[in-house]
């Protein structure tokens, strides 16, 4: 099951966002740019400025999300996304999967046949991850002793090079897990792309729970972010999914 946890977040971020963009309008120098932003007048100059879709300001505060139960499909298509953005994922090469756990897709999970079929899939894809990991332990063991390594250095040397060949068979229904850190700025673009009907369904549903969760502590500086459909005509042009009218009514609710 997904979890999307916001575990870390620039303190007082709107503030911030305001301080900055506010020498940006003022003569006053650096020393002042905190003074008599209050939160009647962070909320007034904050609506101001995403208003006018000044956004170069909001680069200066930045979140960071906690995500498990997530497939590798998930996190390849995340990672494309670049720029203002850090990720540190777990690592098949150094961590040994003995019963790995994998994502389904609604569609395979709502049909008896086309389930059994993908679970029986990741099954031999496990029995097959643990018999390479047996095989090319006990050759790459047996080459450290030869080449002088201590059992025990052996051993540990045996296991990394054997999971990080055997690794090669997992599936991209794989589960992840994964720690990111995206600037606002970037998160605009990102729930611009993938809070779009036409992204698919599980990066989706990530992006909507991140939405919701950036909403909840700085509401103002999030209150356009969400599909491209949402500010504006879809930028999907013939590829639209053409249901704009009820995605603007589903994220303007939230």
């Amino acid at each position: 099951m997904m979890k999307v946890e916001l575990i870390r977040y620039t303190p007082e971020p709107e503030k911030l966002v305001a301080a900055a963009a506010k020498l940006c309008y003022s003569k006053i120098g650096i020393d002042g740019i905190l003074d008599g932003l209050d939160t009647e007048k962070t909320e007034k100059f904050l609506n101001l400025l995403m208003d006018l879709g000044h956004e170069s300001p909001i680069e200066h505060v930045s979140f960071t999300f906690g995500v498990e139960g997530i497939s590798r499909v998930l996190s390849h298509q995340l990672v494309r996304h670049r720029i203002g953005c850090s990720y540190s994922q777990q690592s098949q090469r150094y961590v040994k999967l003995e019963q790995f756990e994998y994502i389904i897709p609604p569609q395979i999970e709502a049909i008896d046949e086309a389930r059994n079929i993908f679970v029986t899939a990741m099954e031999k894809d496990q029995e097959a991850y643990d018999r390479l990991v047996e095989i090319l332990y006990e050759e790459n063991f047996n080459k450290y002793v030869k080449e002088g390594k201590t059992e025990k250095q052996a051993a540990q040397m045996a296991e990394k090079a054997s999971i990080e060949d055997a690794r090669y068979v997992f599936p991209n229904a794989c589960e992840t897990k994964i720690v990111f850190t995206m600037s606002a700025r970037a998160l605009f673009n990102f729930f611009k792309m993938r809070c779009c009907e036409r992204a698919q369904w599980e990066i989706r549903d990530m992006a909507e729970e991140m939405l919701i969760k950036v909403k909840e502590v700085a509401p103002i500086l999030f209150k356009h972010a969400g599909p491209g459909c949402l500010n504006g005509p879809c930028p999907e042009g013939n590829m639209s999914c053409g249901k704009h009218v009820e995605v603007r009514k589903k994220f303007r609710k939230e």
